[in-house]
């Protein structure tokens, strides 16, 4: 028991060091959606593209920050302000949808090492990747392999597969507007369309576009961050 616990801390430590300087090629949640894929005999789909941060349009830090995690260049990985008003709404409110407080840091570390899932178990390996990786990798990192790693339609996953697939451009080429509407689908990207947009991710996308102009332009790489390592 004492060496599973040793190689668990110096397995998940290493992998979350390596790919602070790795791009990330794939994720567990990649290779769950090309399973069920075929265990529905669809055509398999995995579109995907690893670019830098520096080649991804300036709005889409923007509009994830504006629409996601408002304080993501201030906080250490959790929100409990936002925390705290979930919960009250959610109980107060039983009715409506539940709402979430995940972080832009906890979707990064949900998306690159575990699976989906509401567990306990798997909410709690959630919050120790959020500490690891907030502790070892600056936010611009955490913000490139978010971009990089989150599903944002049907086998789509980052910022340059859905410029391609859904705009025919580059991620560097993608406009303020298009960066607001690929956030305003991100709560539930297999449901909601940039491509094909209804109505209600409209008015999402012009909500984000409003908050977009109070939120500051993301630092680049290199630049001193609040709260930054």
């Amino acid at each position: 028991m004492k060496w599973i616990v040793v190689a668990f801390f110096a397995s998940t430590i290493l992998s979350v060091i390596l790919f602070r300087f790795v791009p990330v090629w794939i994720t567990p949640l990649m290779v769950i959606r090309v399973a069920e894929q075929i265990k529905e005999g669809k055509d398999v789909k995995l579109s995907h593209h690893w670019v830098a941060l520096e080649d991804i349009s300036p709005f889409m830090p923007v509009a994830v920050v504006a629409s996601e995690d408002a304080n993501f260049l201030h906080h250490h990985g959790f929100d409990f302000d936002a925390i705290q008003k979930a919960a009250k709404r959610n109980r107060e409110h039983p009715e409506k949808r539940r709402l979430g407080a995940s972080t832009i840091s906890q979707q990064t570390a949900k998306n690159v090492f575990l699976w989906p899932g509401r567990s306990w178990l798997r909410k709690g390996f959630e919050a120790y990747f959020t500490i690891l990786i907030e502790l070892t990798w600056p936010k611009q990192r955490i913000m490139e392999v978010y971009l990089n790693s989150i599903e944002m339609g049907e086998g789509i996953y980052g910022a340059d597969a859905v410029a391609h697939e859904h705009f025919g451009c580059s991620a560097a080429e993608l406009s303020r507007s298009q960066c607001a509407l690929i956030a305003a689908t991100l709560p539930n990207p297999r449901r909601f369309s940039s491509l094909n947009p209804s109505g209600y991710m409209k008015k999402r996308q012009a909500r984000i576009e409003r908050e977009m102009r109070h939120v500051p332009a993301f630092p680049k790489r290199g630049e001193d961050v609040k709260n930054d390592k």
